[in-house]
């Protein structure tokens, strides 16, 4: 087996728990995937990652959403792997990667990506990211060192939406916030609390429409064993984008951009949105990209799942693919 950059290979497999500490049972246990998973170390955190495609493509940094580690990523990766050198990481908080209690912000995690672009890729990269990552996706178009990025995905990313004071339309309250309240309660930081059965049962009476329309099943899924609840809390109570607002980051983009926006509706009673992100927060992207001076190109898709490479990577792969061959070369 190849040895990672920090000496470290996973091969993708191990059930052991990382942890056993008082007084919580540590949830995170790893199941077999289909790429070997590898980690690097960047300082403050030890990085998992997996890679697939020749080295000879152009290289492409996938970057899950929140709750999503990197296999969320899996089955799109070997369709990607025809034309790129693909790399899918586990932000910090996520996965194998290193969680940080009280250290989840933008600015935090795009520096993780920096450092990760800088010791591992070591070439410029498209980056693609999902939903929060689609915002870690535009931190790196915006502040990534120059020459890192070619190019950047925004993979409905929940601008505005997932700030508690947004710049235009609807706030995390009246978005996906509402979960990410509950599992703070039920779940804990860290999962010091664990109490799934009681999550369930306060979610299904709850006011949100959000919870309502989202069943929670009987056990804890994969991803959410691998996830830290306290990124939800950051999100919650706005400490992940303090030092960096939305509109201040937009303003910054300096690299073509490719913005794809999903299934979304608004509640006419309530005003409440179901999706990433509404078509009024959407349009103040565009805007504010234009004026910074970078291509963007919009593509609506109404009928899209939020984690379209997820539910449907043969879609996401051309969508991606066919935007990436009109870039200029590295």
């Amino acid at each position: 087996m190849a040895e990672s950059v920090s000496g470290q290979a996973y091969g993708g497999r191990g059930n052991a728990p990382l942890s056993q500490a008082a007084p919580f049972r540590d949830p995170r246990t790893f199941v077999p995937h289909a790429y070997e998973e590898r980690a690097v170390d960047l300082g403050e955190i030890s990085m998992n990652y997996a890679e697939a495609g020749s080295k000879a493509s152009p290289a492409l940094l996938l970057i899950p959403g929140q709750t999503e580690s990197w296999w969320g990523y899996e089955k799109a990766m070997a369709l990607l792997a025809k034309d790129f050198h693909v790399f899918a990481v586990d932000l910090r908080g996520q996965g194998r990667s290193s969680w940080t209690p009280g250290r989840y912000t933008l600015d935090n995690m795009g520096n993780d990506l920096v450092r990760f672009i800088s010791v591992v890729v070591q070439r410029p990269v498209i980056s693609s990211g999902c939903s929060s990552g689609g915002l870690l996706s535009a931190w790196l178009s915006a502040f990534a060192l120059p020459g890192q990025l070619r190019g950047a995905v925004w993979e409905d990313p929940p601008f505005f939406a997932s700030e508690t004071r947004p710049l235009v339309g609807q706030s995390i309250k009246q978005a996906i916030g509402p979960l990410f309240r509950l599992n703070s309660v039920y779940l804990g930081d860290q999962w010091r609390v664990g109490d799934w059965e009681g999550l369930r049962k306060a979610a299904a009476s709850d006011p949100s429409p959000f919870l309502r329309m989202l069943p929670l099943p009987p056990a804890p899924p994969q991803n959410l064993r691998e996830y830290d609840p306290e990124w939800g809390r950051a999100f919650w109570e706005g400490t992940v984008a303090a030092s960096c607002p939305h509109e201040t980051l937009l303003a910054q983009v300096k690299v073509p951009v490719l913005f794809t926006h999903h299934a979304r509706r608004v509640i006419p009673e309530t005003g409440n949105l179901l999706g990433a992100l509404s078509d009024l927060q959407a349009a103040k992207v565009r805007e504010l990209v234009a004026a910074a001076g970078a291509p963007i190109e919009y593509v609506s898709l109404p009928d899209a799942a939020h984690a379209m490479h997820f539910a449907d990577p043969e879609r996401f792969t051309r969508v991606v693919s066919d935007w990436a061959r009109r870039l200029p070369a590295s």
